[in-house]
């Protein structure tokens, strides 16, 4: 049997319980959900209102200032995250890179199959960094939809699900943070004097326990809400195929000192070089630690080496530009809204109004729910917990809870949010090529999972 006959086969029969639901949701997004882009806007709206209701500080000059200062403040954000998308798309197309992914998207023979081997590598990888693992997701969702049969949303959803374990992972911004003696953002040492080593947060079982049960139960969800053969909704290939192809360097007949320049790949190591020997500098004065500015540069410095001539890694960067505009369009209002959120204080008022009725054992179940709700506001990890920290850790300390259990509760609830707010889809869709529609539909099936499985973690495991 074909690999294309075994995906036929897989995607037909009747209809479960669960699959029924999917669809509902699918049906939802599909025909009410607008561009994230309207939803932004929608979003910014909805947060000048709550906050001009309930806010302490909601007068419309302060909203306004809030929101035109947070649309600035997260430019340096933003660029960072094209450079992400940039480097790392950049670094995909060279040949080393390409070949991996088409091996690893070679195991991929059936829908099943490739959710599955979707979700376990990108689980892994965002495990250990969330920005490979945003990349990757993107990345290997094309490899997949070139080769065989499938409804794209329905991958792309899959990939994107293997990102919500990132806040409990390696690179989790709050953990690492509570980890770093001194850090603006170690809210935990700044009031009770103590730092939370990873032991305690990224290795406890509290976060563990659940991390390797979302590891099973994801795969296995999205095999049972596979979409039927009627209801699939494919990629074209052939454009795929077609936008990964950089244009090549043609060479000249009498070639001219800038051409040679061009393909001067003494440049490129010199570069190469250099970072290595600068990363390492760093890293021996504070310790080994990826974050994303040495994410970025070692996409950067690798894309350099692996594409071996300046204007082959040109070519390769230009092609890769093409899927910055959703995040340059939407990031700055997403800004915005934060901005209205902390200058304002709403975000203050959600928070405590959780931490008023929290007993010493459901504080971190609540400082969860709480951090859901934020998160649809303040979908940024440490931005986030800059909001929510300052009156969870003085409650914990108060009713004494674990200040670990109380912080990673935050970082839950923002990785599980993530499954039904676009901020961060954006970058995945725009290397997959595909709207937020198709993929949401797919996605709050995730968030209800991952919203039960963390949130029984935290009742019976702290």
């Amino acid at each position: 049997m074909t690999a294309k006959t075994d995906a036929h086969a897989e995607s037909t029969g009747r209809r479960t319980l669960l699959s029924s639901v999917t669809s509902f949701f699918l049906y939802v997004f599909e025909r009410i959900t607008p561009d994230p882009y309207i939803f932004a806007i929608g979003l910014t709206i909805l947060t000048a209102l709550l906050a001009a209701i309930f806010a302490p500080k909601g007068s419309a000059d302060v909203i306004l200032t809030g929101w035109y200062t947070g649309l600035f403040s997260i430019l340096a954000f933003a660029f960072q995250m094209v450079l992400v998308l940039v480097t790392g798309y950049a670094l995909s197309n060279s040949r080393p890179v390409k070949k991996f992914l088409g091996r690893l998207a070679g195991i991929a023979t059936t829908p099943k199959r490739a959710v599955v081997v979707i979700l376990i590598t990108v689980m892994v990888t965002s495990f250990i960094n969330w920005g490979c693992g945003l990349v990757v997701a993107g990345l290997l969702a094309r490899e997949i939809a070139k080769r065989i049969r499938i409804d794209f949303g329905w991958l792309v959803a899959a990939a994107y699900s293997g990102w919500m374990i990132w806040a409990s992972g390696l690179s989790s911004s709050i953990a690492l943070a509570q980890a770093t003696p001194g850090s603006a953002l170690n809210i935990v040492q700044k009031i009770t004097g103590k730092v939370l080593p990873l032991s305690e947060t990224v290795f406890a079982p509290f976060n563990l326990v659940p991390v390797l049960l979302l590891v099973v139960l994801v795969p296995i969800l999205y095999c049972a809400i596979q979409p039927a053969e009627s209801d699939t909704v494919t990629a074209d290939s052939a454009r795929l195929i077609a936008e990964d192809q950089v244009r090549p360097v043609v060479a000249d007949e009498l070639p001219t000192l800038a051409r040679r320049l061009e393909k001067a790949w003494l440049l490129n190591l010199i570069i190469v070089v250099a970072g290595i020997a600068a990363l390492g500098i760093g890293w021996a004065k504070t310790g080994f630690a990826l974050d994303i500015n040495s994410v970025i540069f070692l996409f950067f410095i690798a894309g350099l080496l692996l594409h071996w001539t300046p204007i082959a890694y040109v070519e390769a960067v230009n092609s890769a530009a093409r899927v910055t505009g959703p995040l340059i369009l939407q990031y700055p209002l997403y800004g915005g809204i934060m901005g209205v959120m902390t200058a304002t204080g709403l975000a203050d008022v959600i928070s405590k109004a959780f931490v008023a009725f929290s007993s010493a054992h459901t504080l971190p179940f609540w400082n969860f729910v709480a951090s859901m709700m934020i998160s649809l506001f303040i979908p940024s990890g440490g931005g986030h917990w800059a909001v929510q920290g300052p009156f969870t850790v003085p409650a914990a300390a108060q009713l004494n809870v674990s200040q670990a259990a109380t912080a990673m509760a935050v970082a839950m609830g923002e990785q599980v949010t993530n499954m039904i707010q676009p901020f961060w889809a954006l970058p995945v869709l725009a290397i997959a090529g595909i709207s937020m529609r198709r993929v949401m539909g797919f996605t709050v099936m995730s968030f209800f999972v991952g919203a039960i499985v963390f949130g029984m973690a935290l009742l019976f495991l702290v």
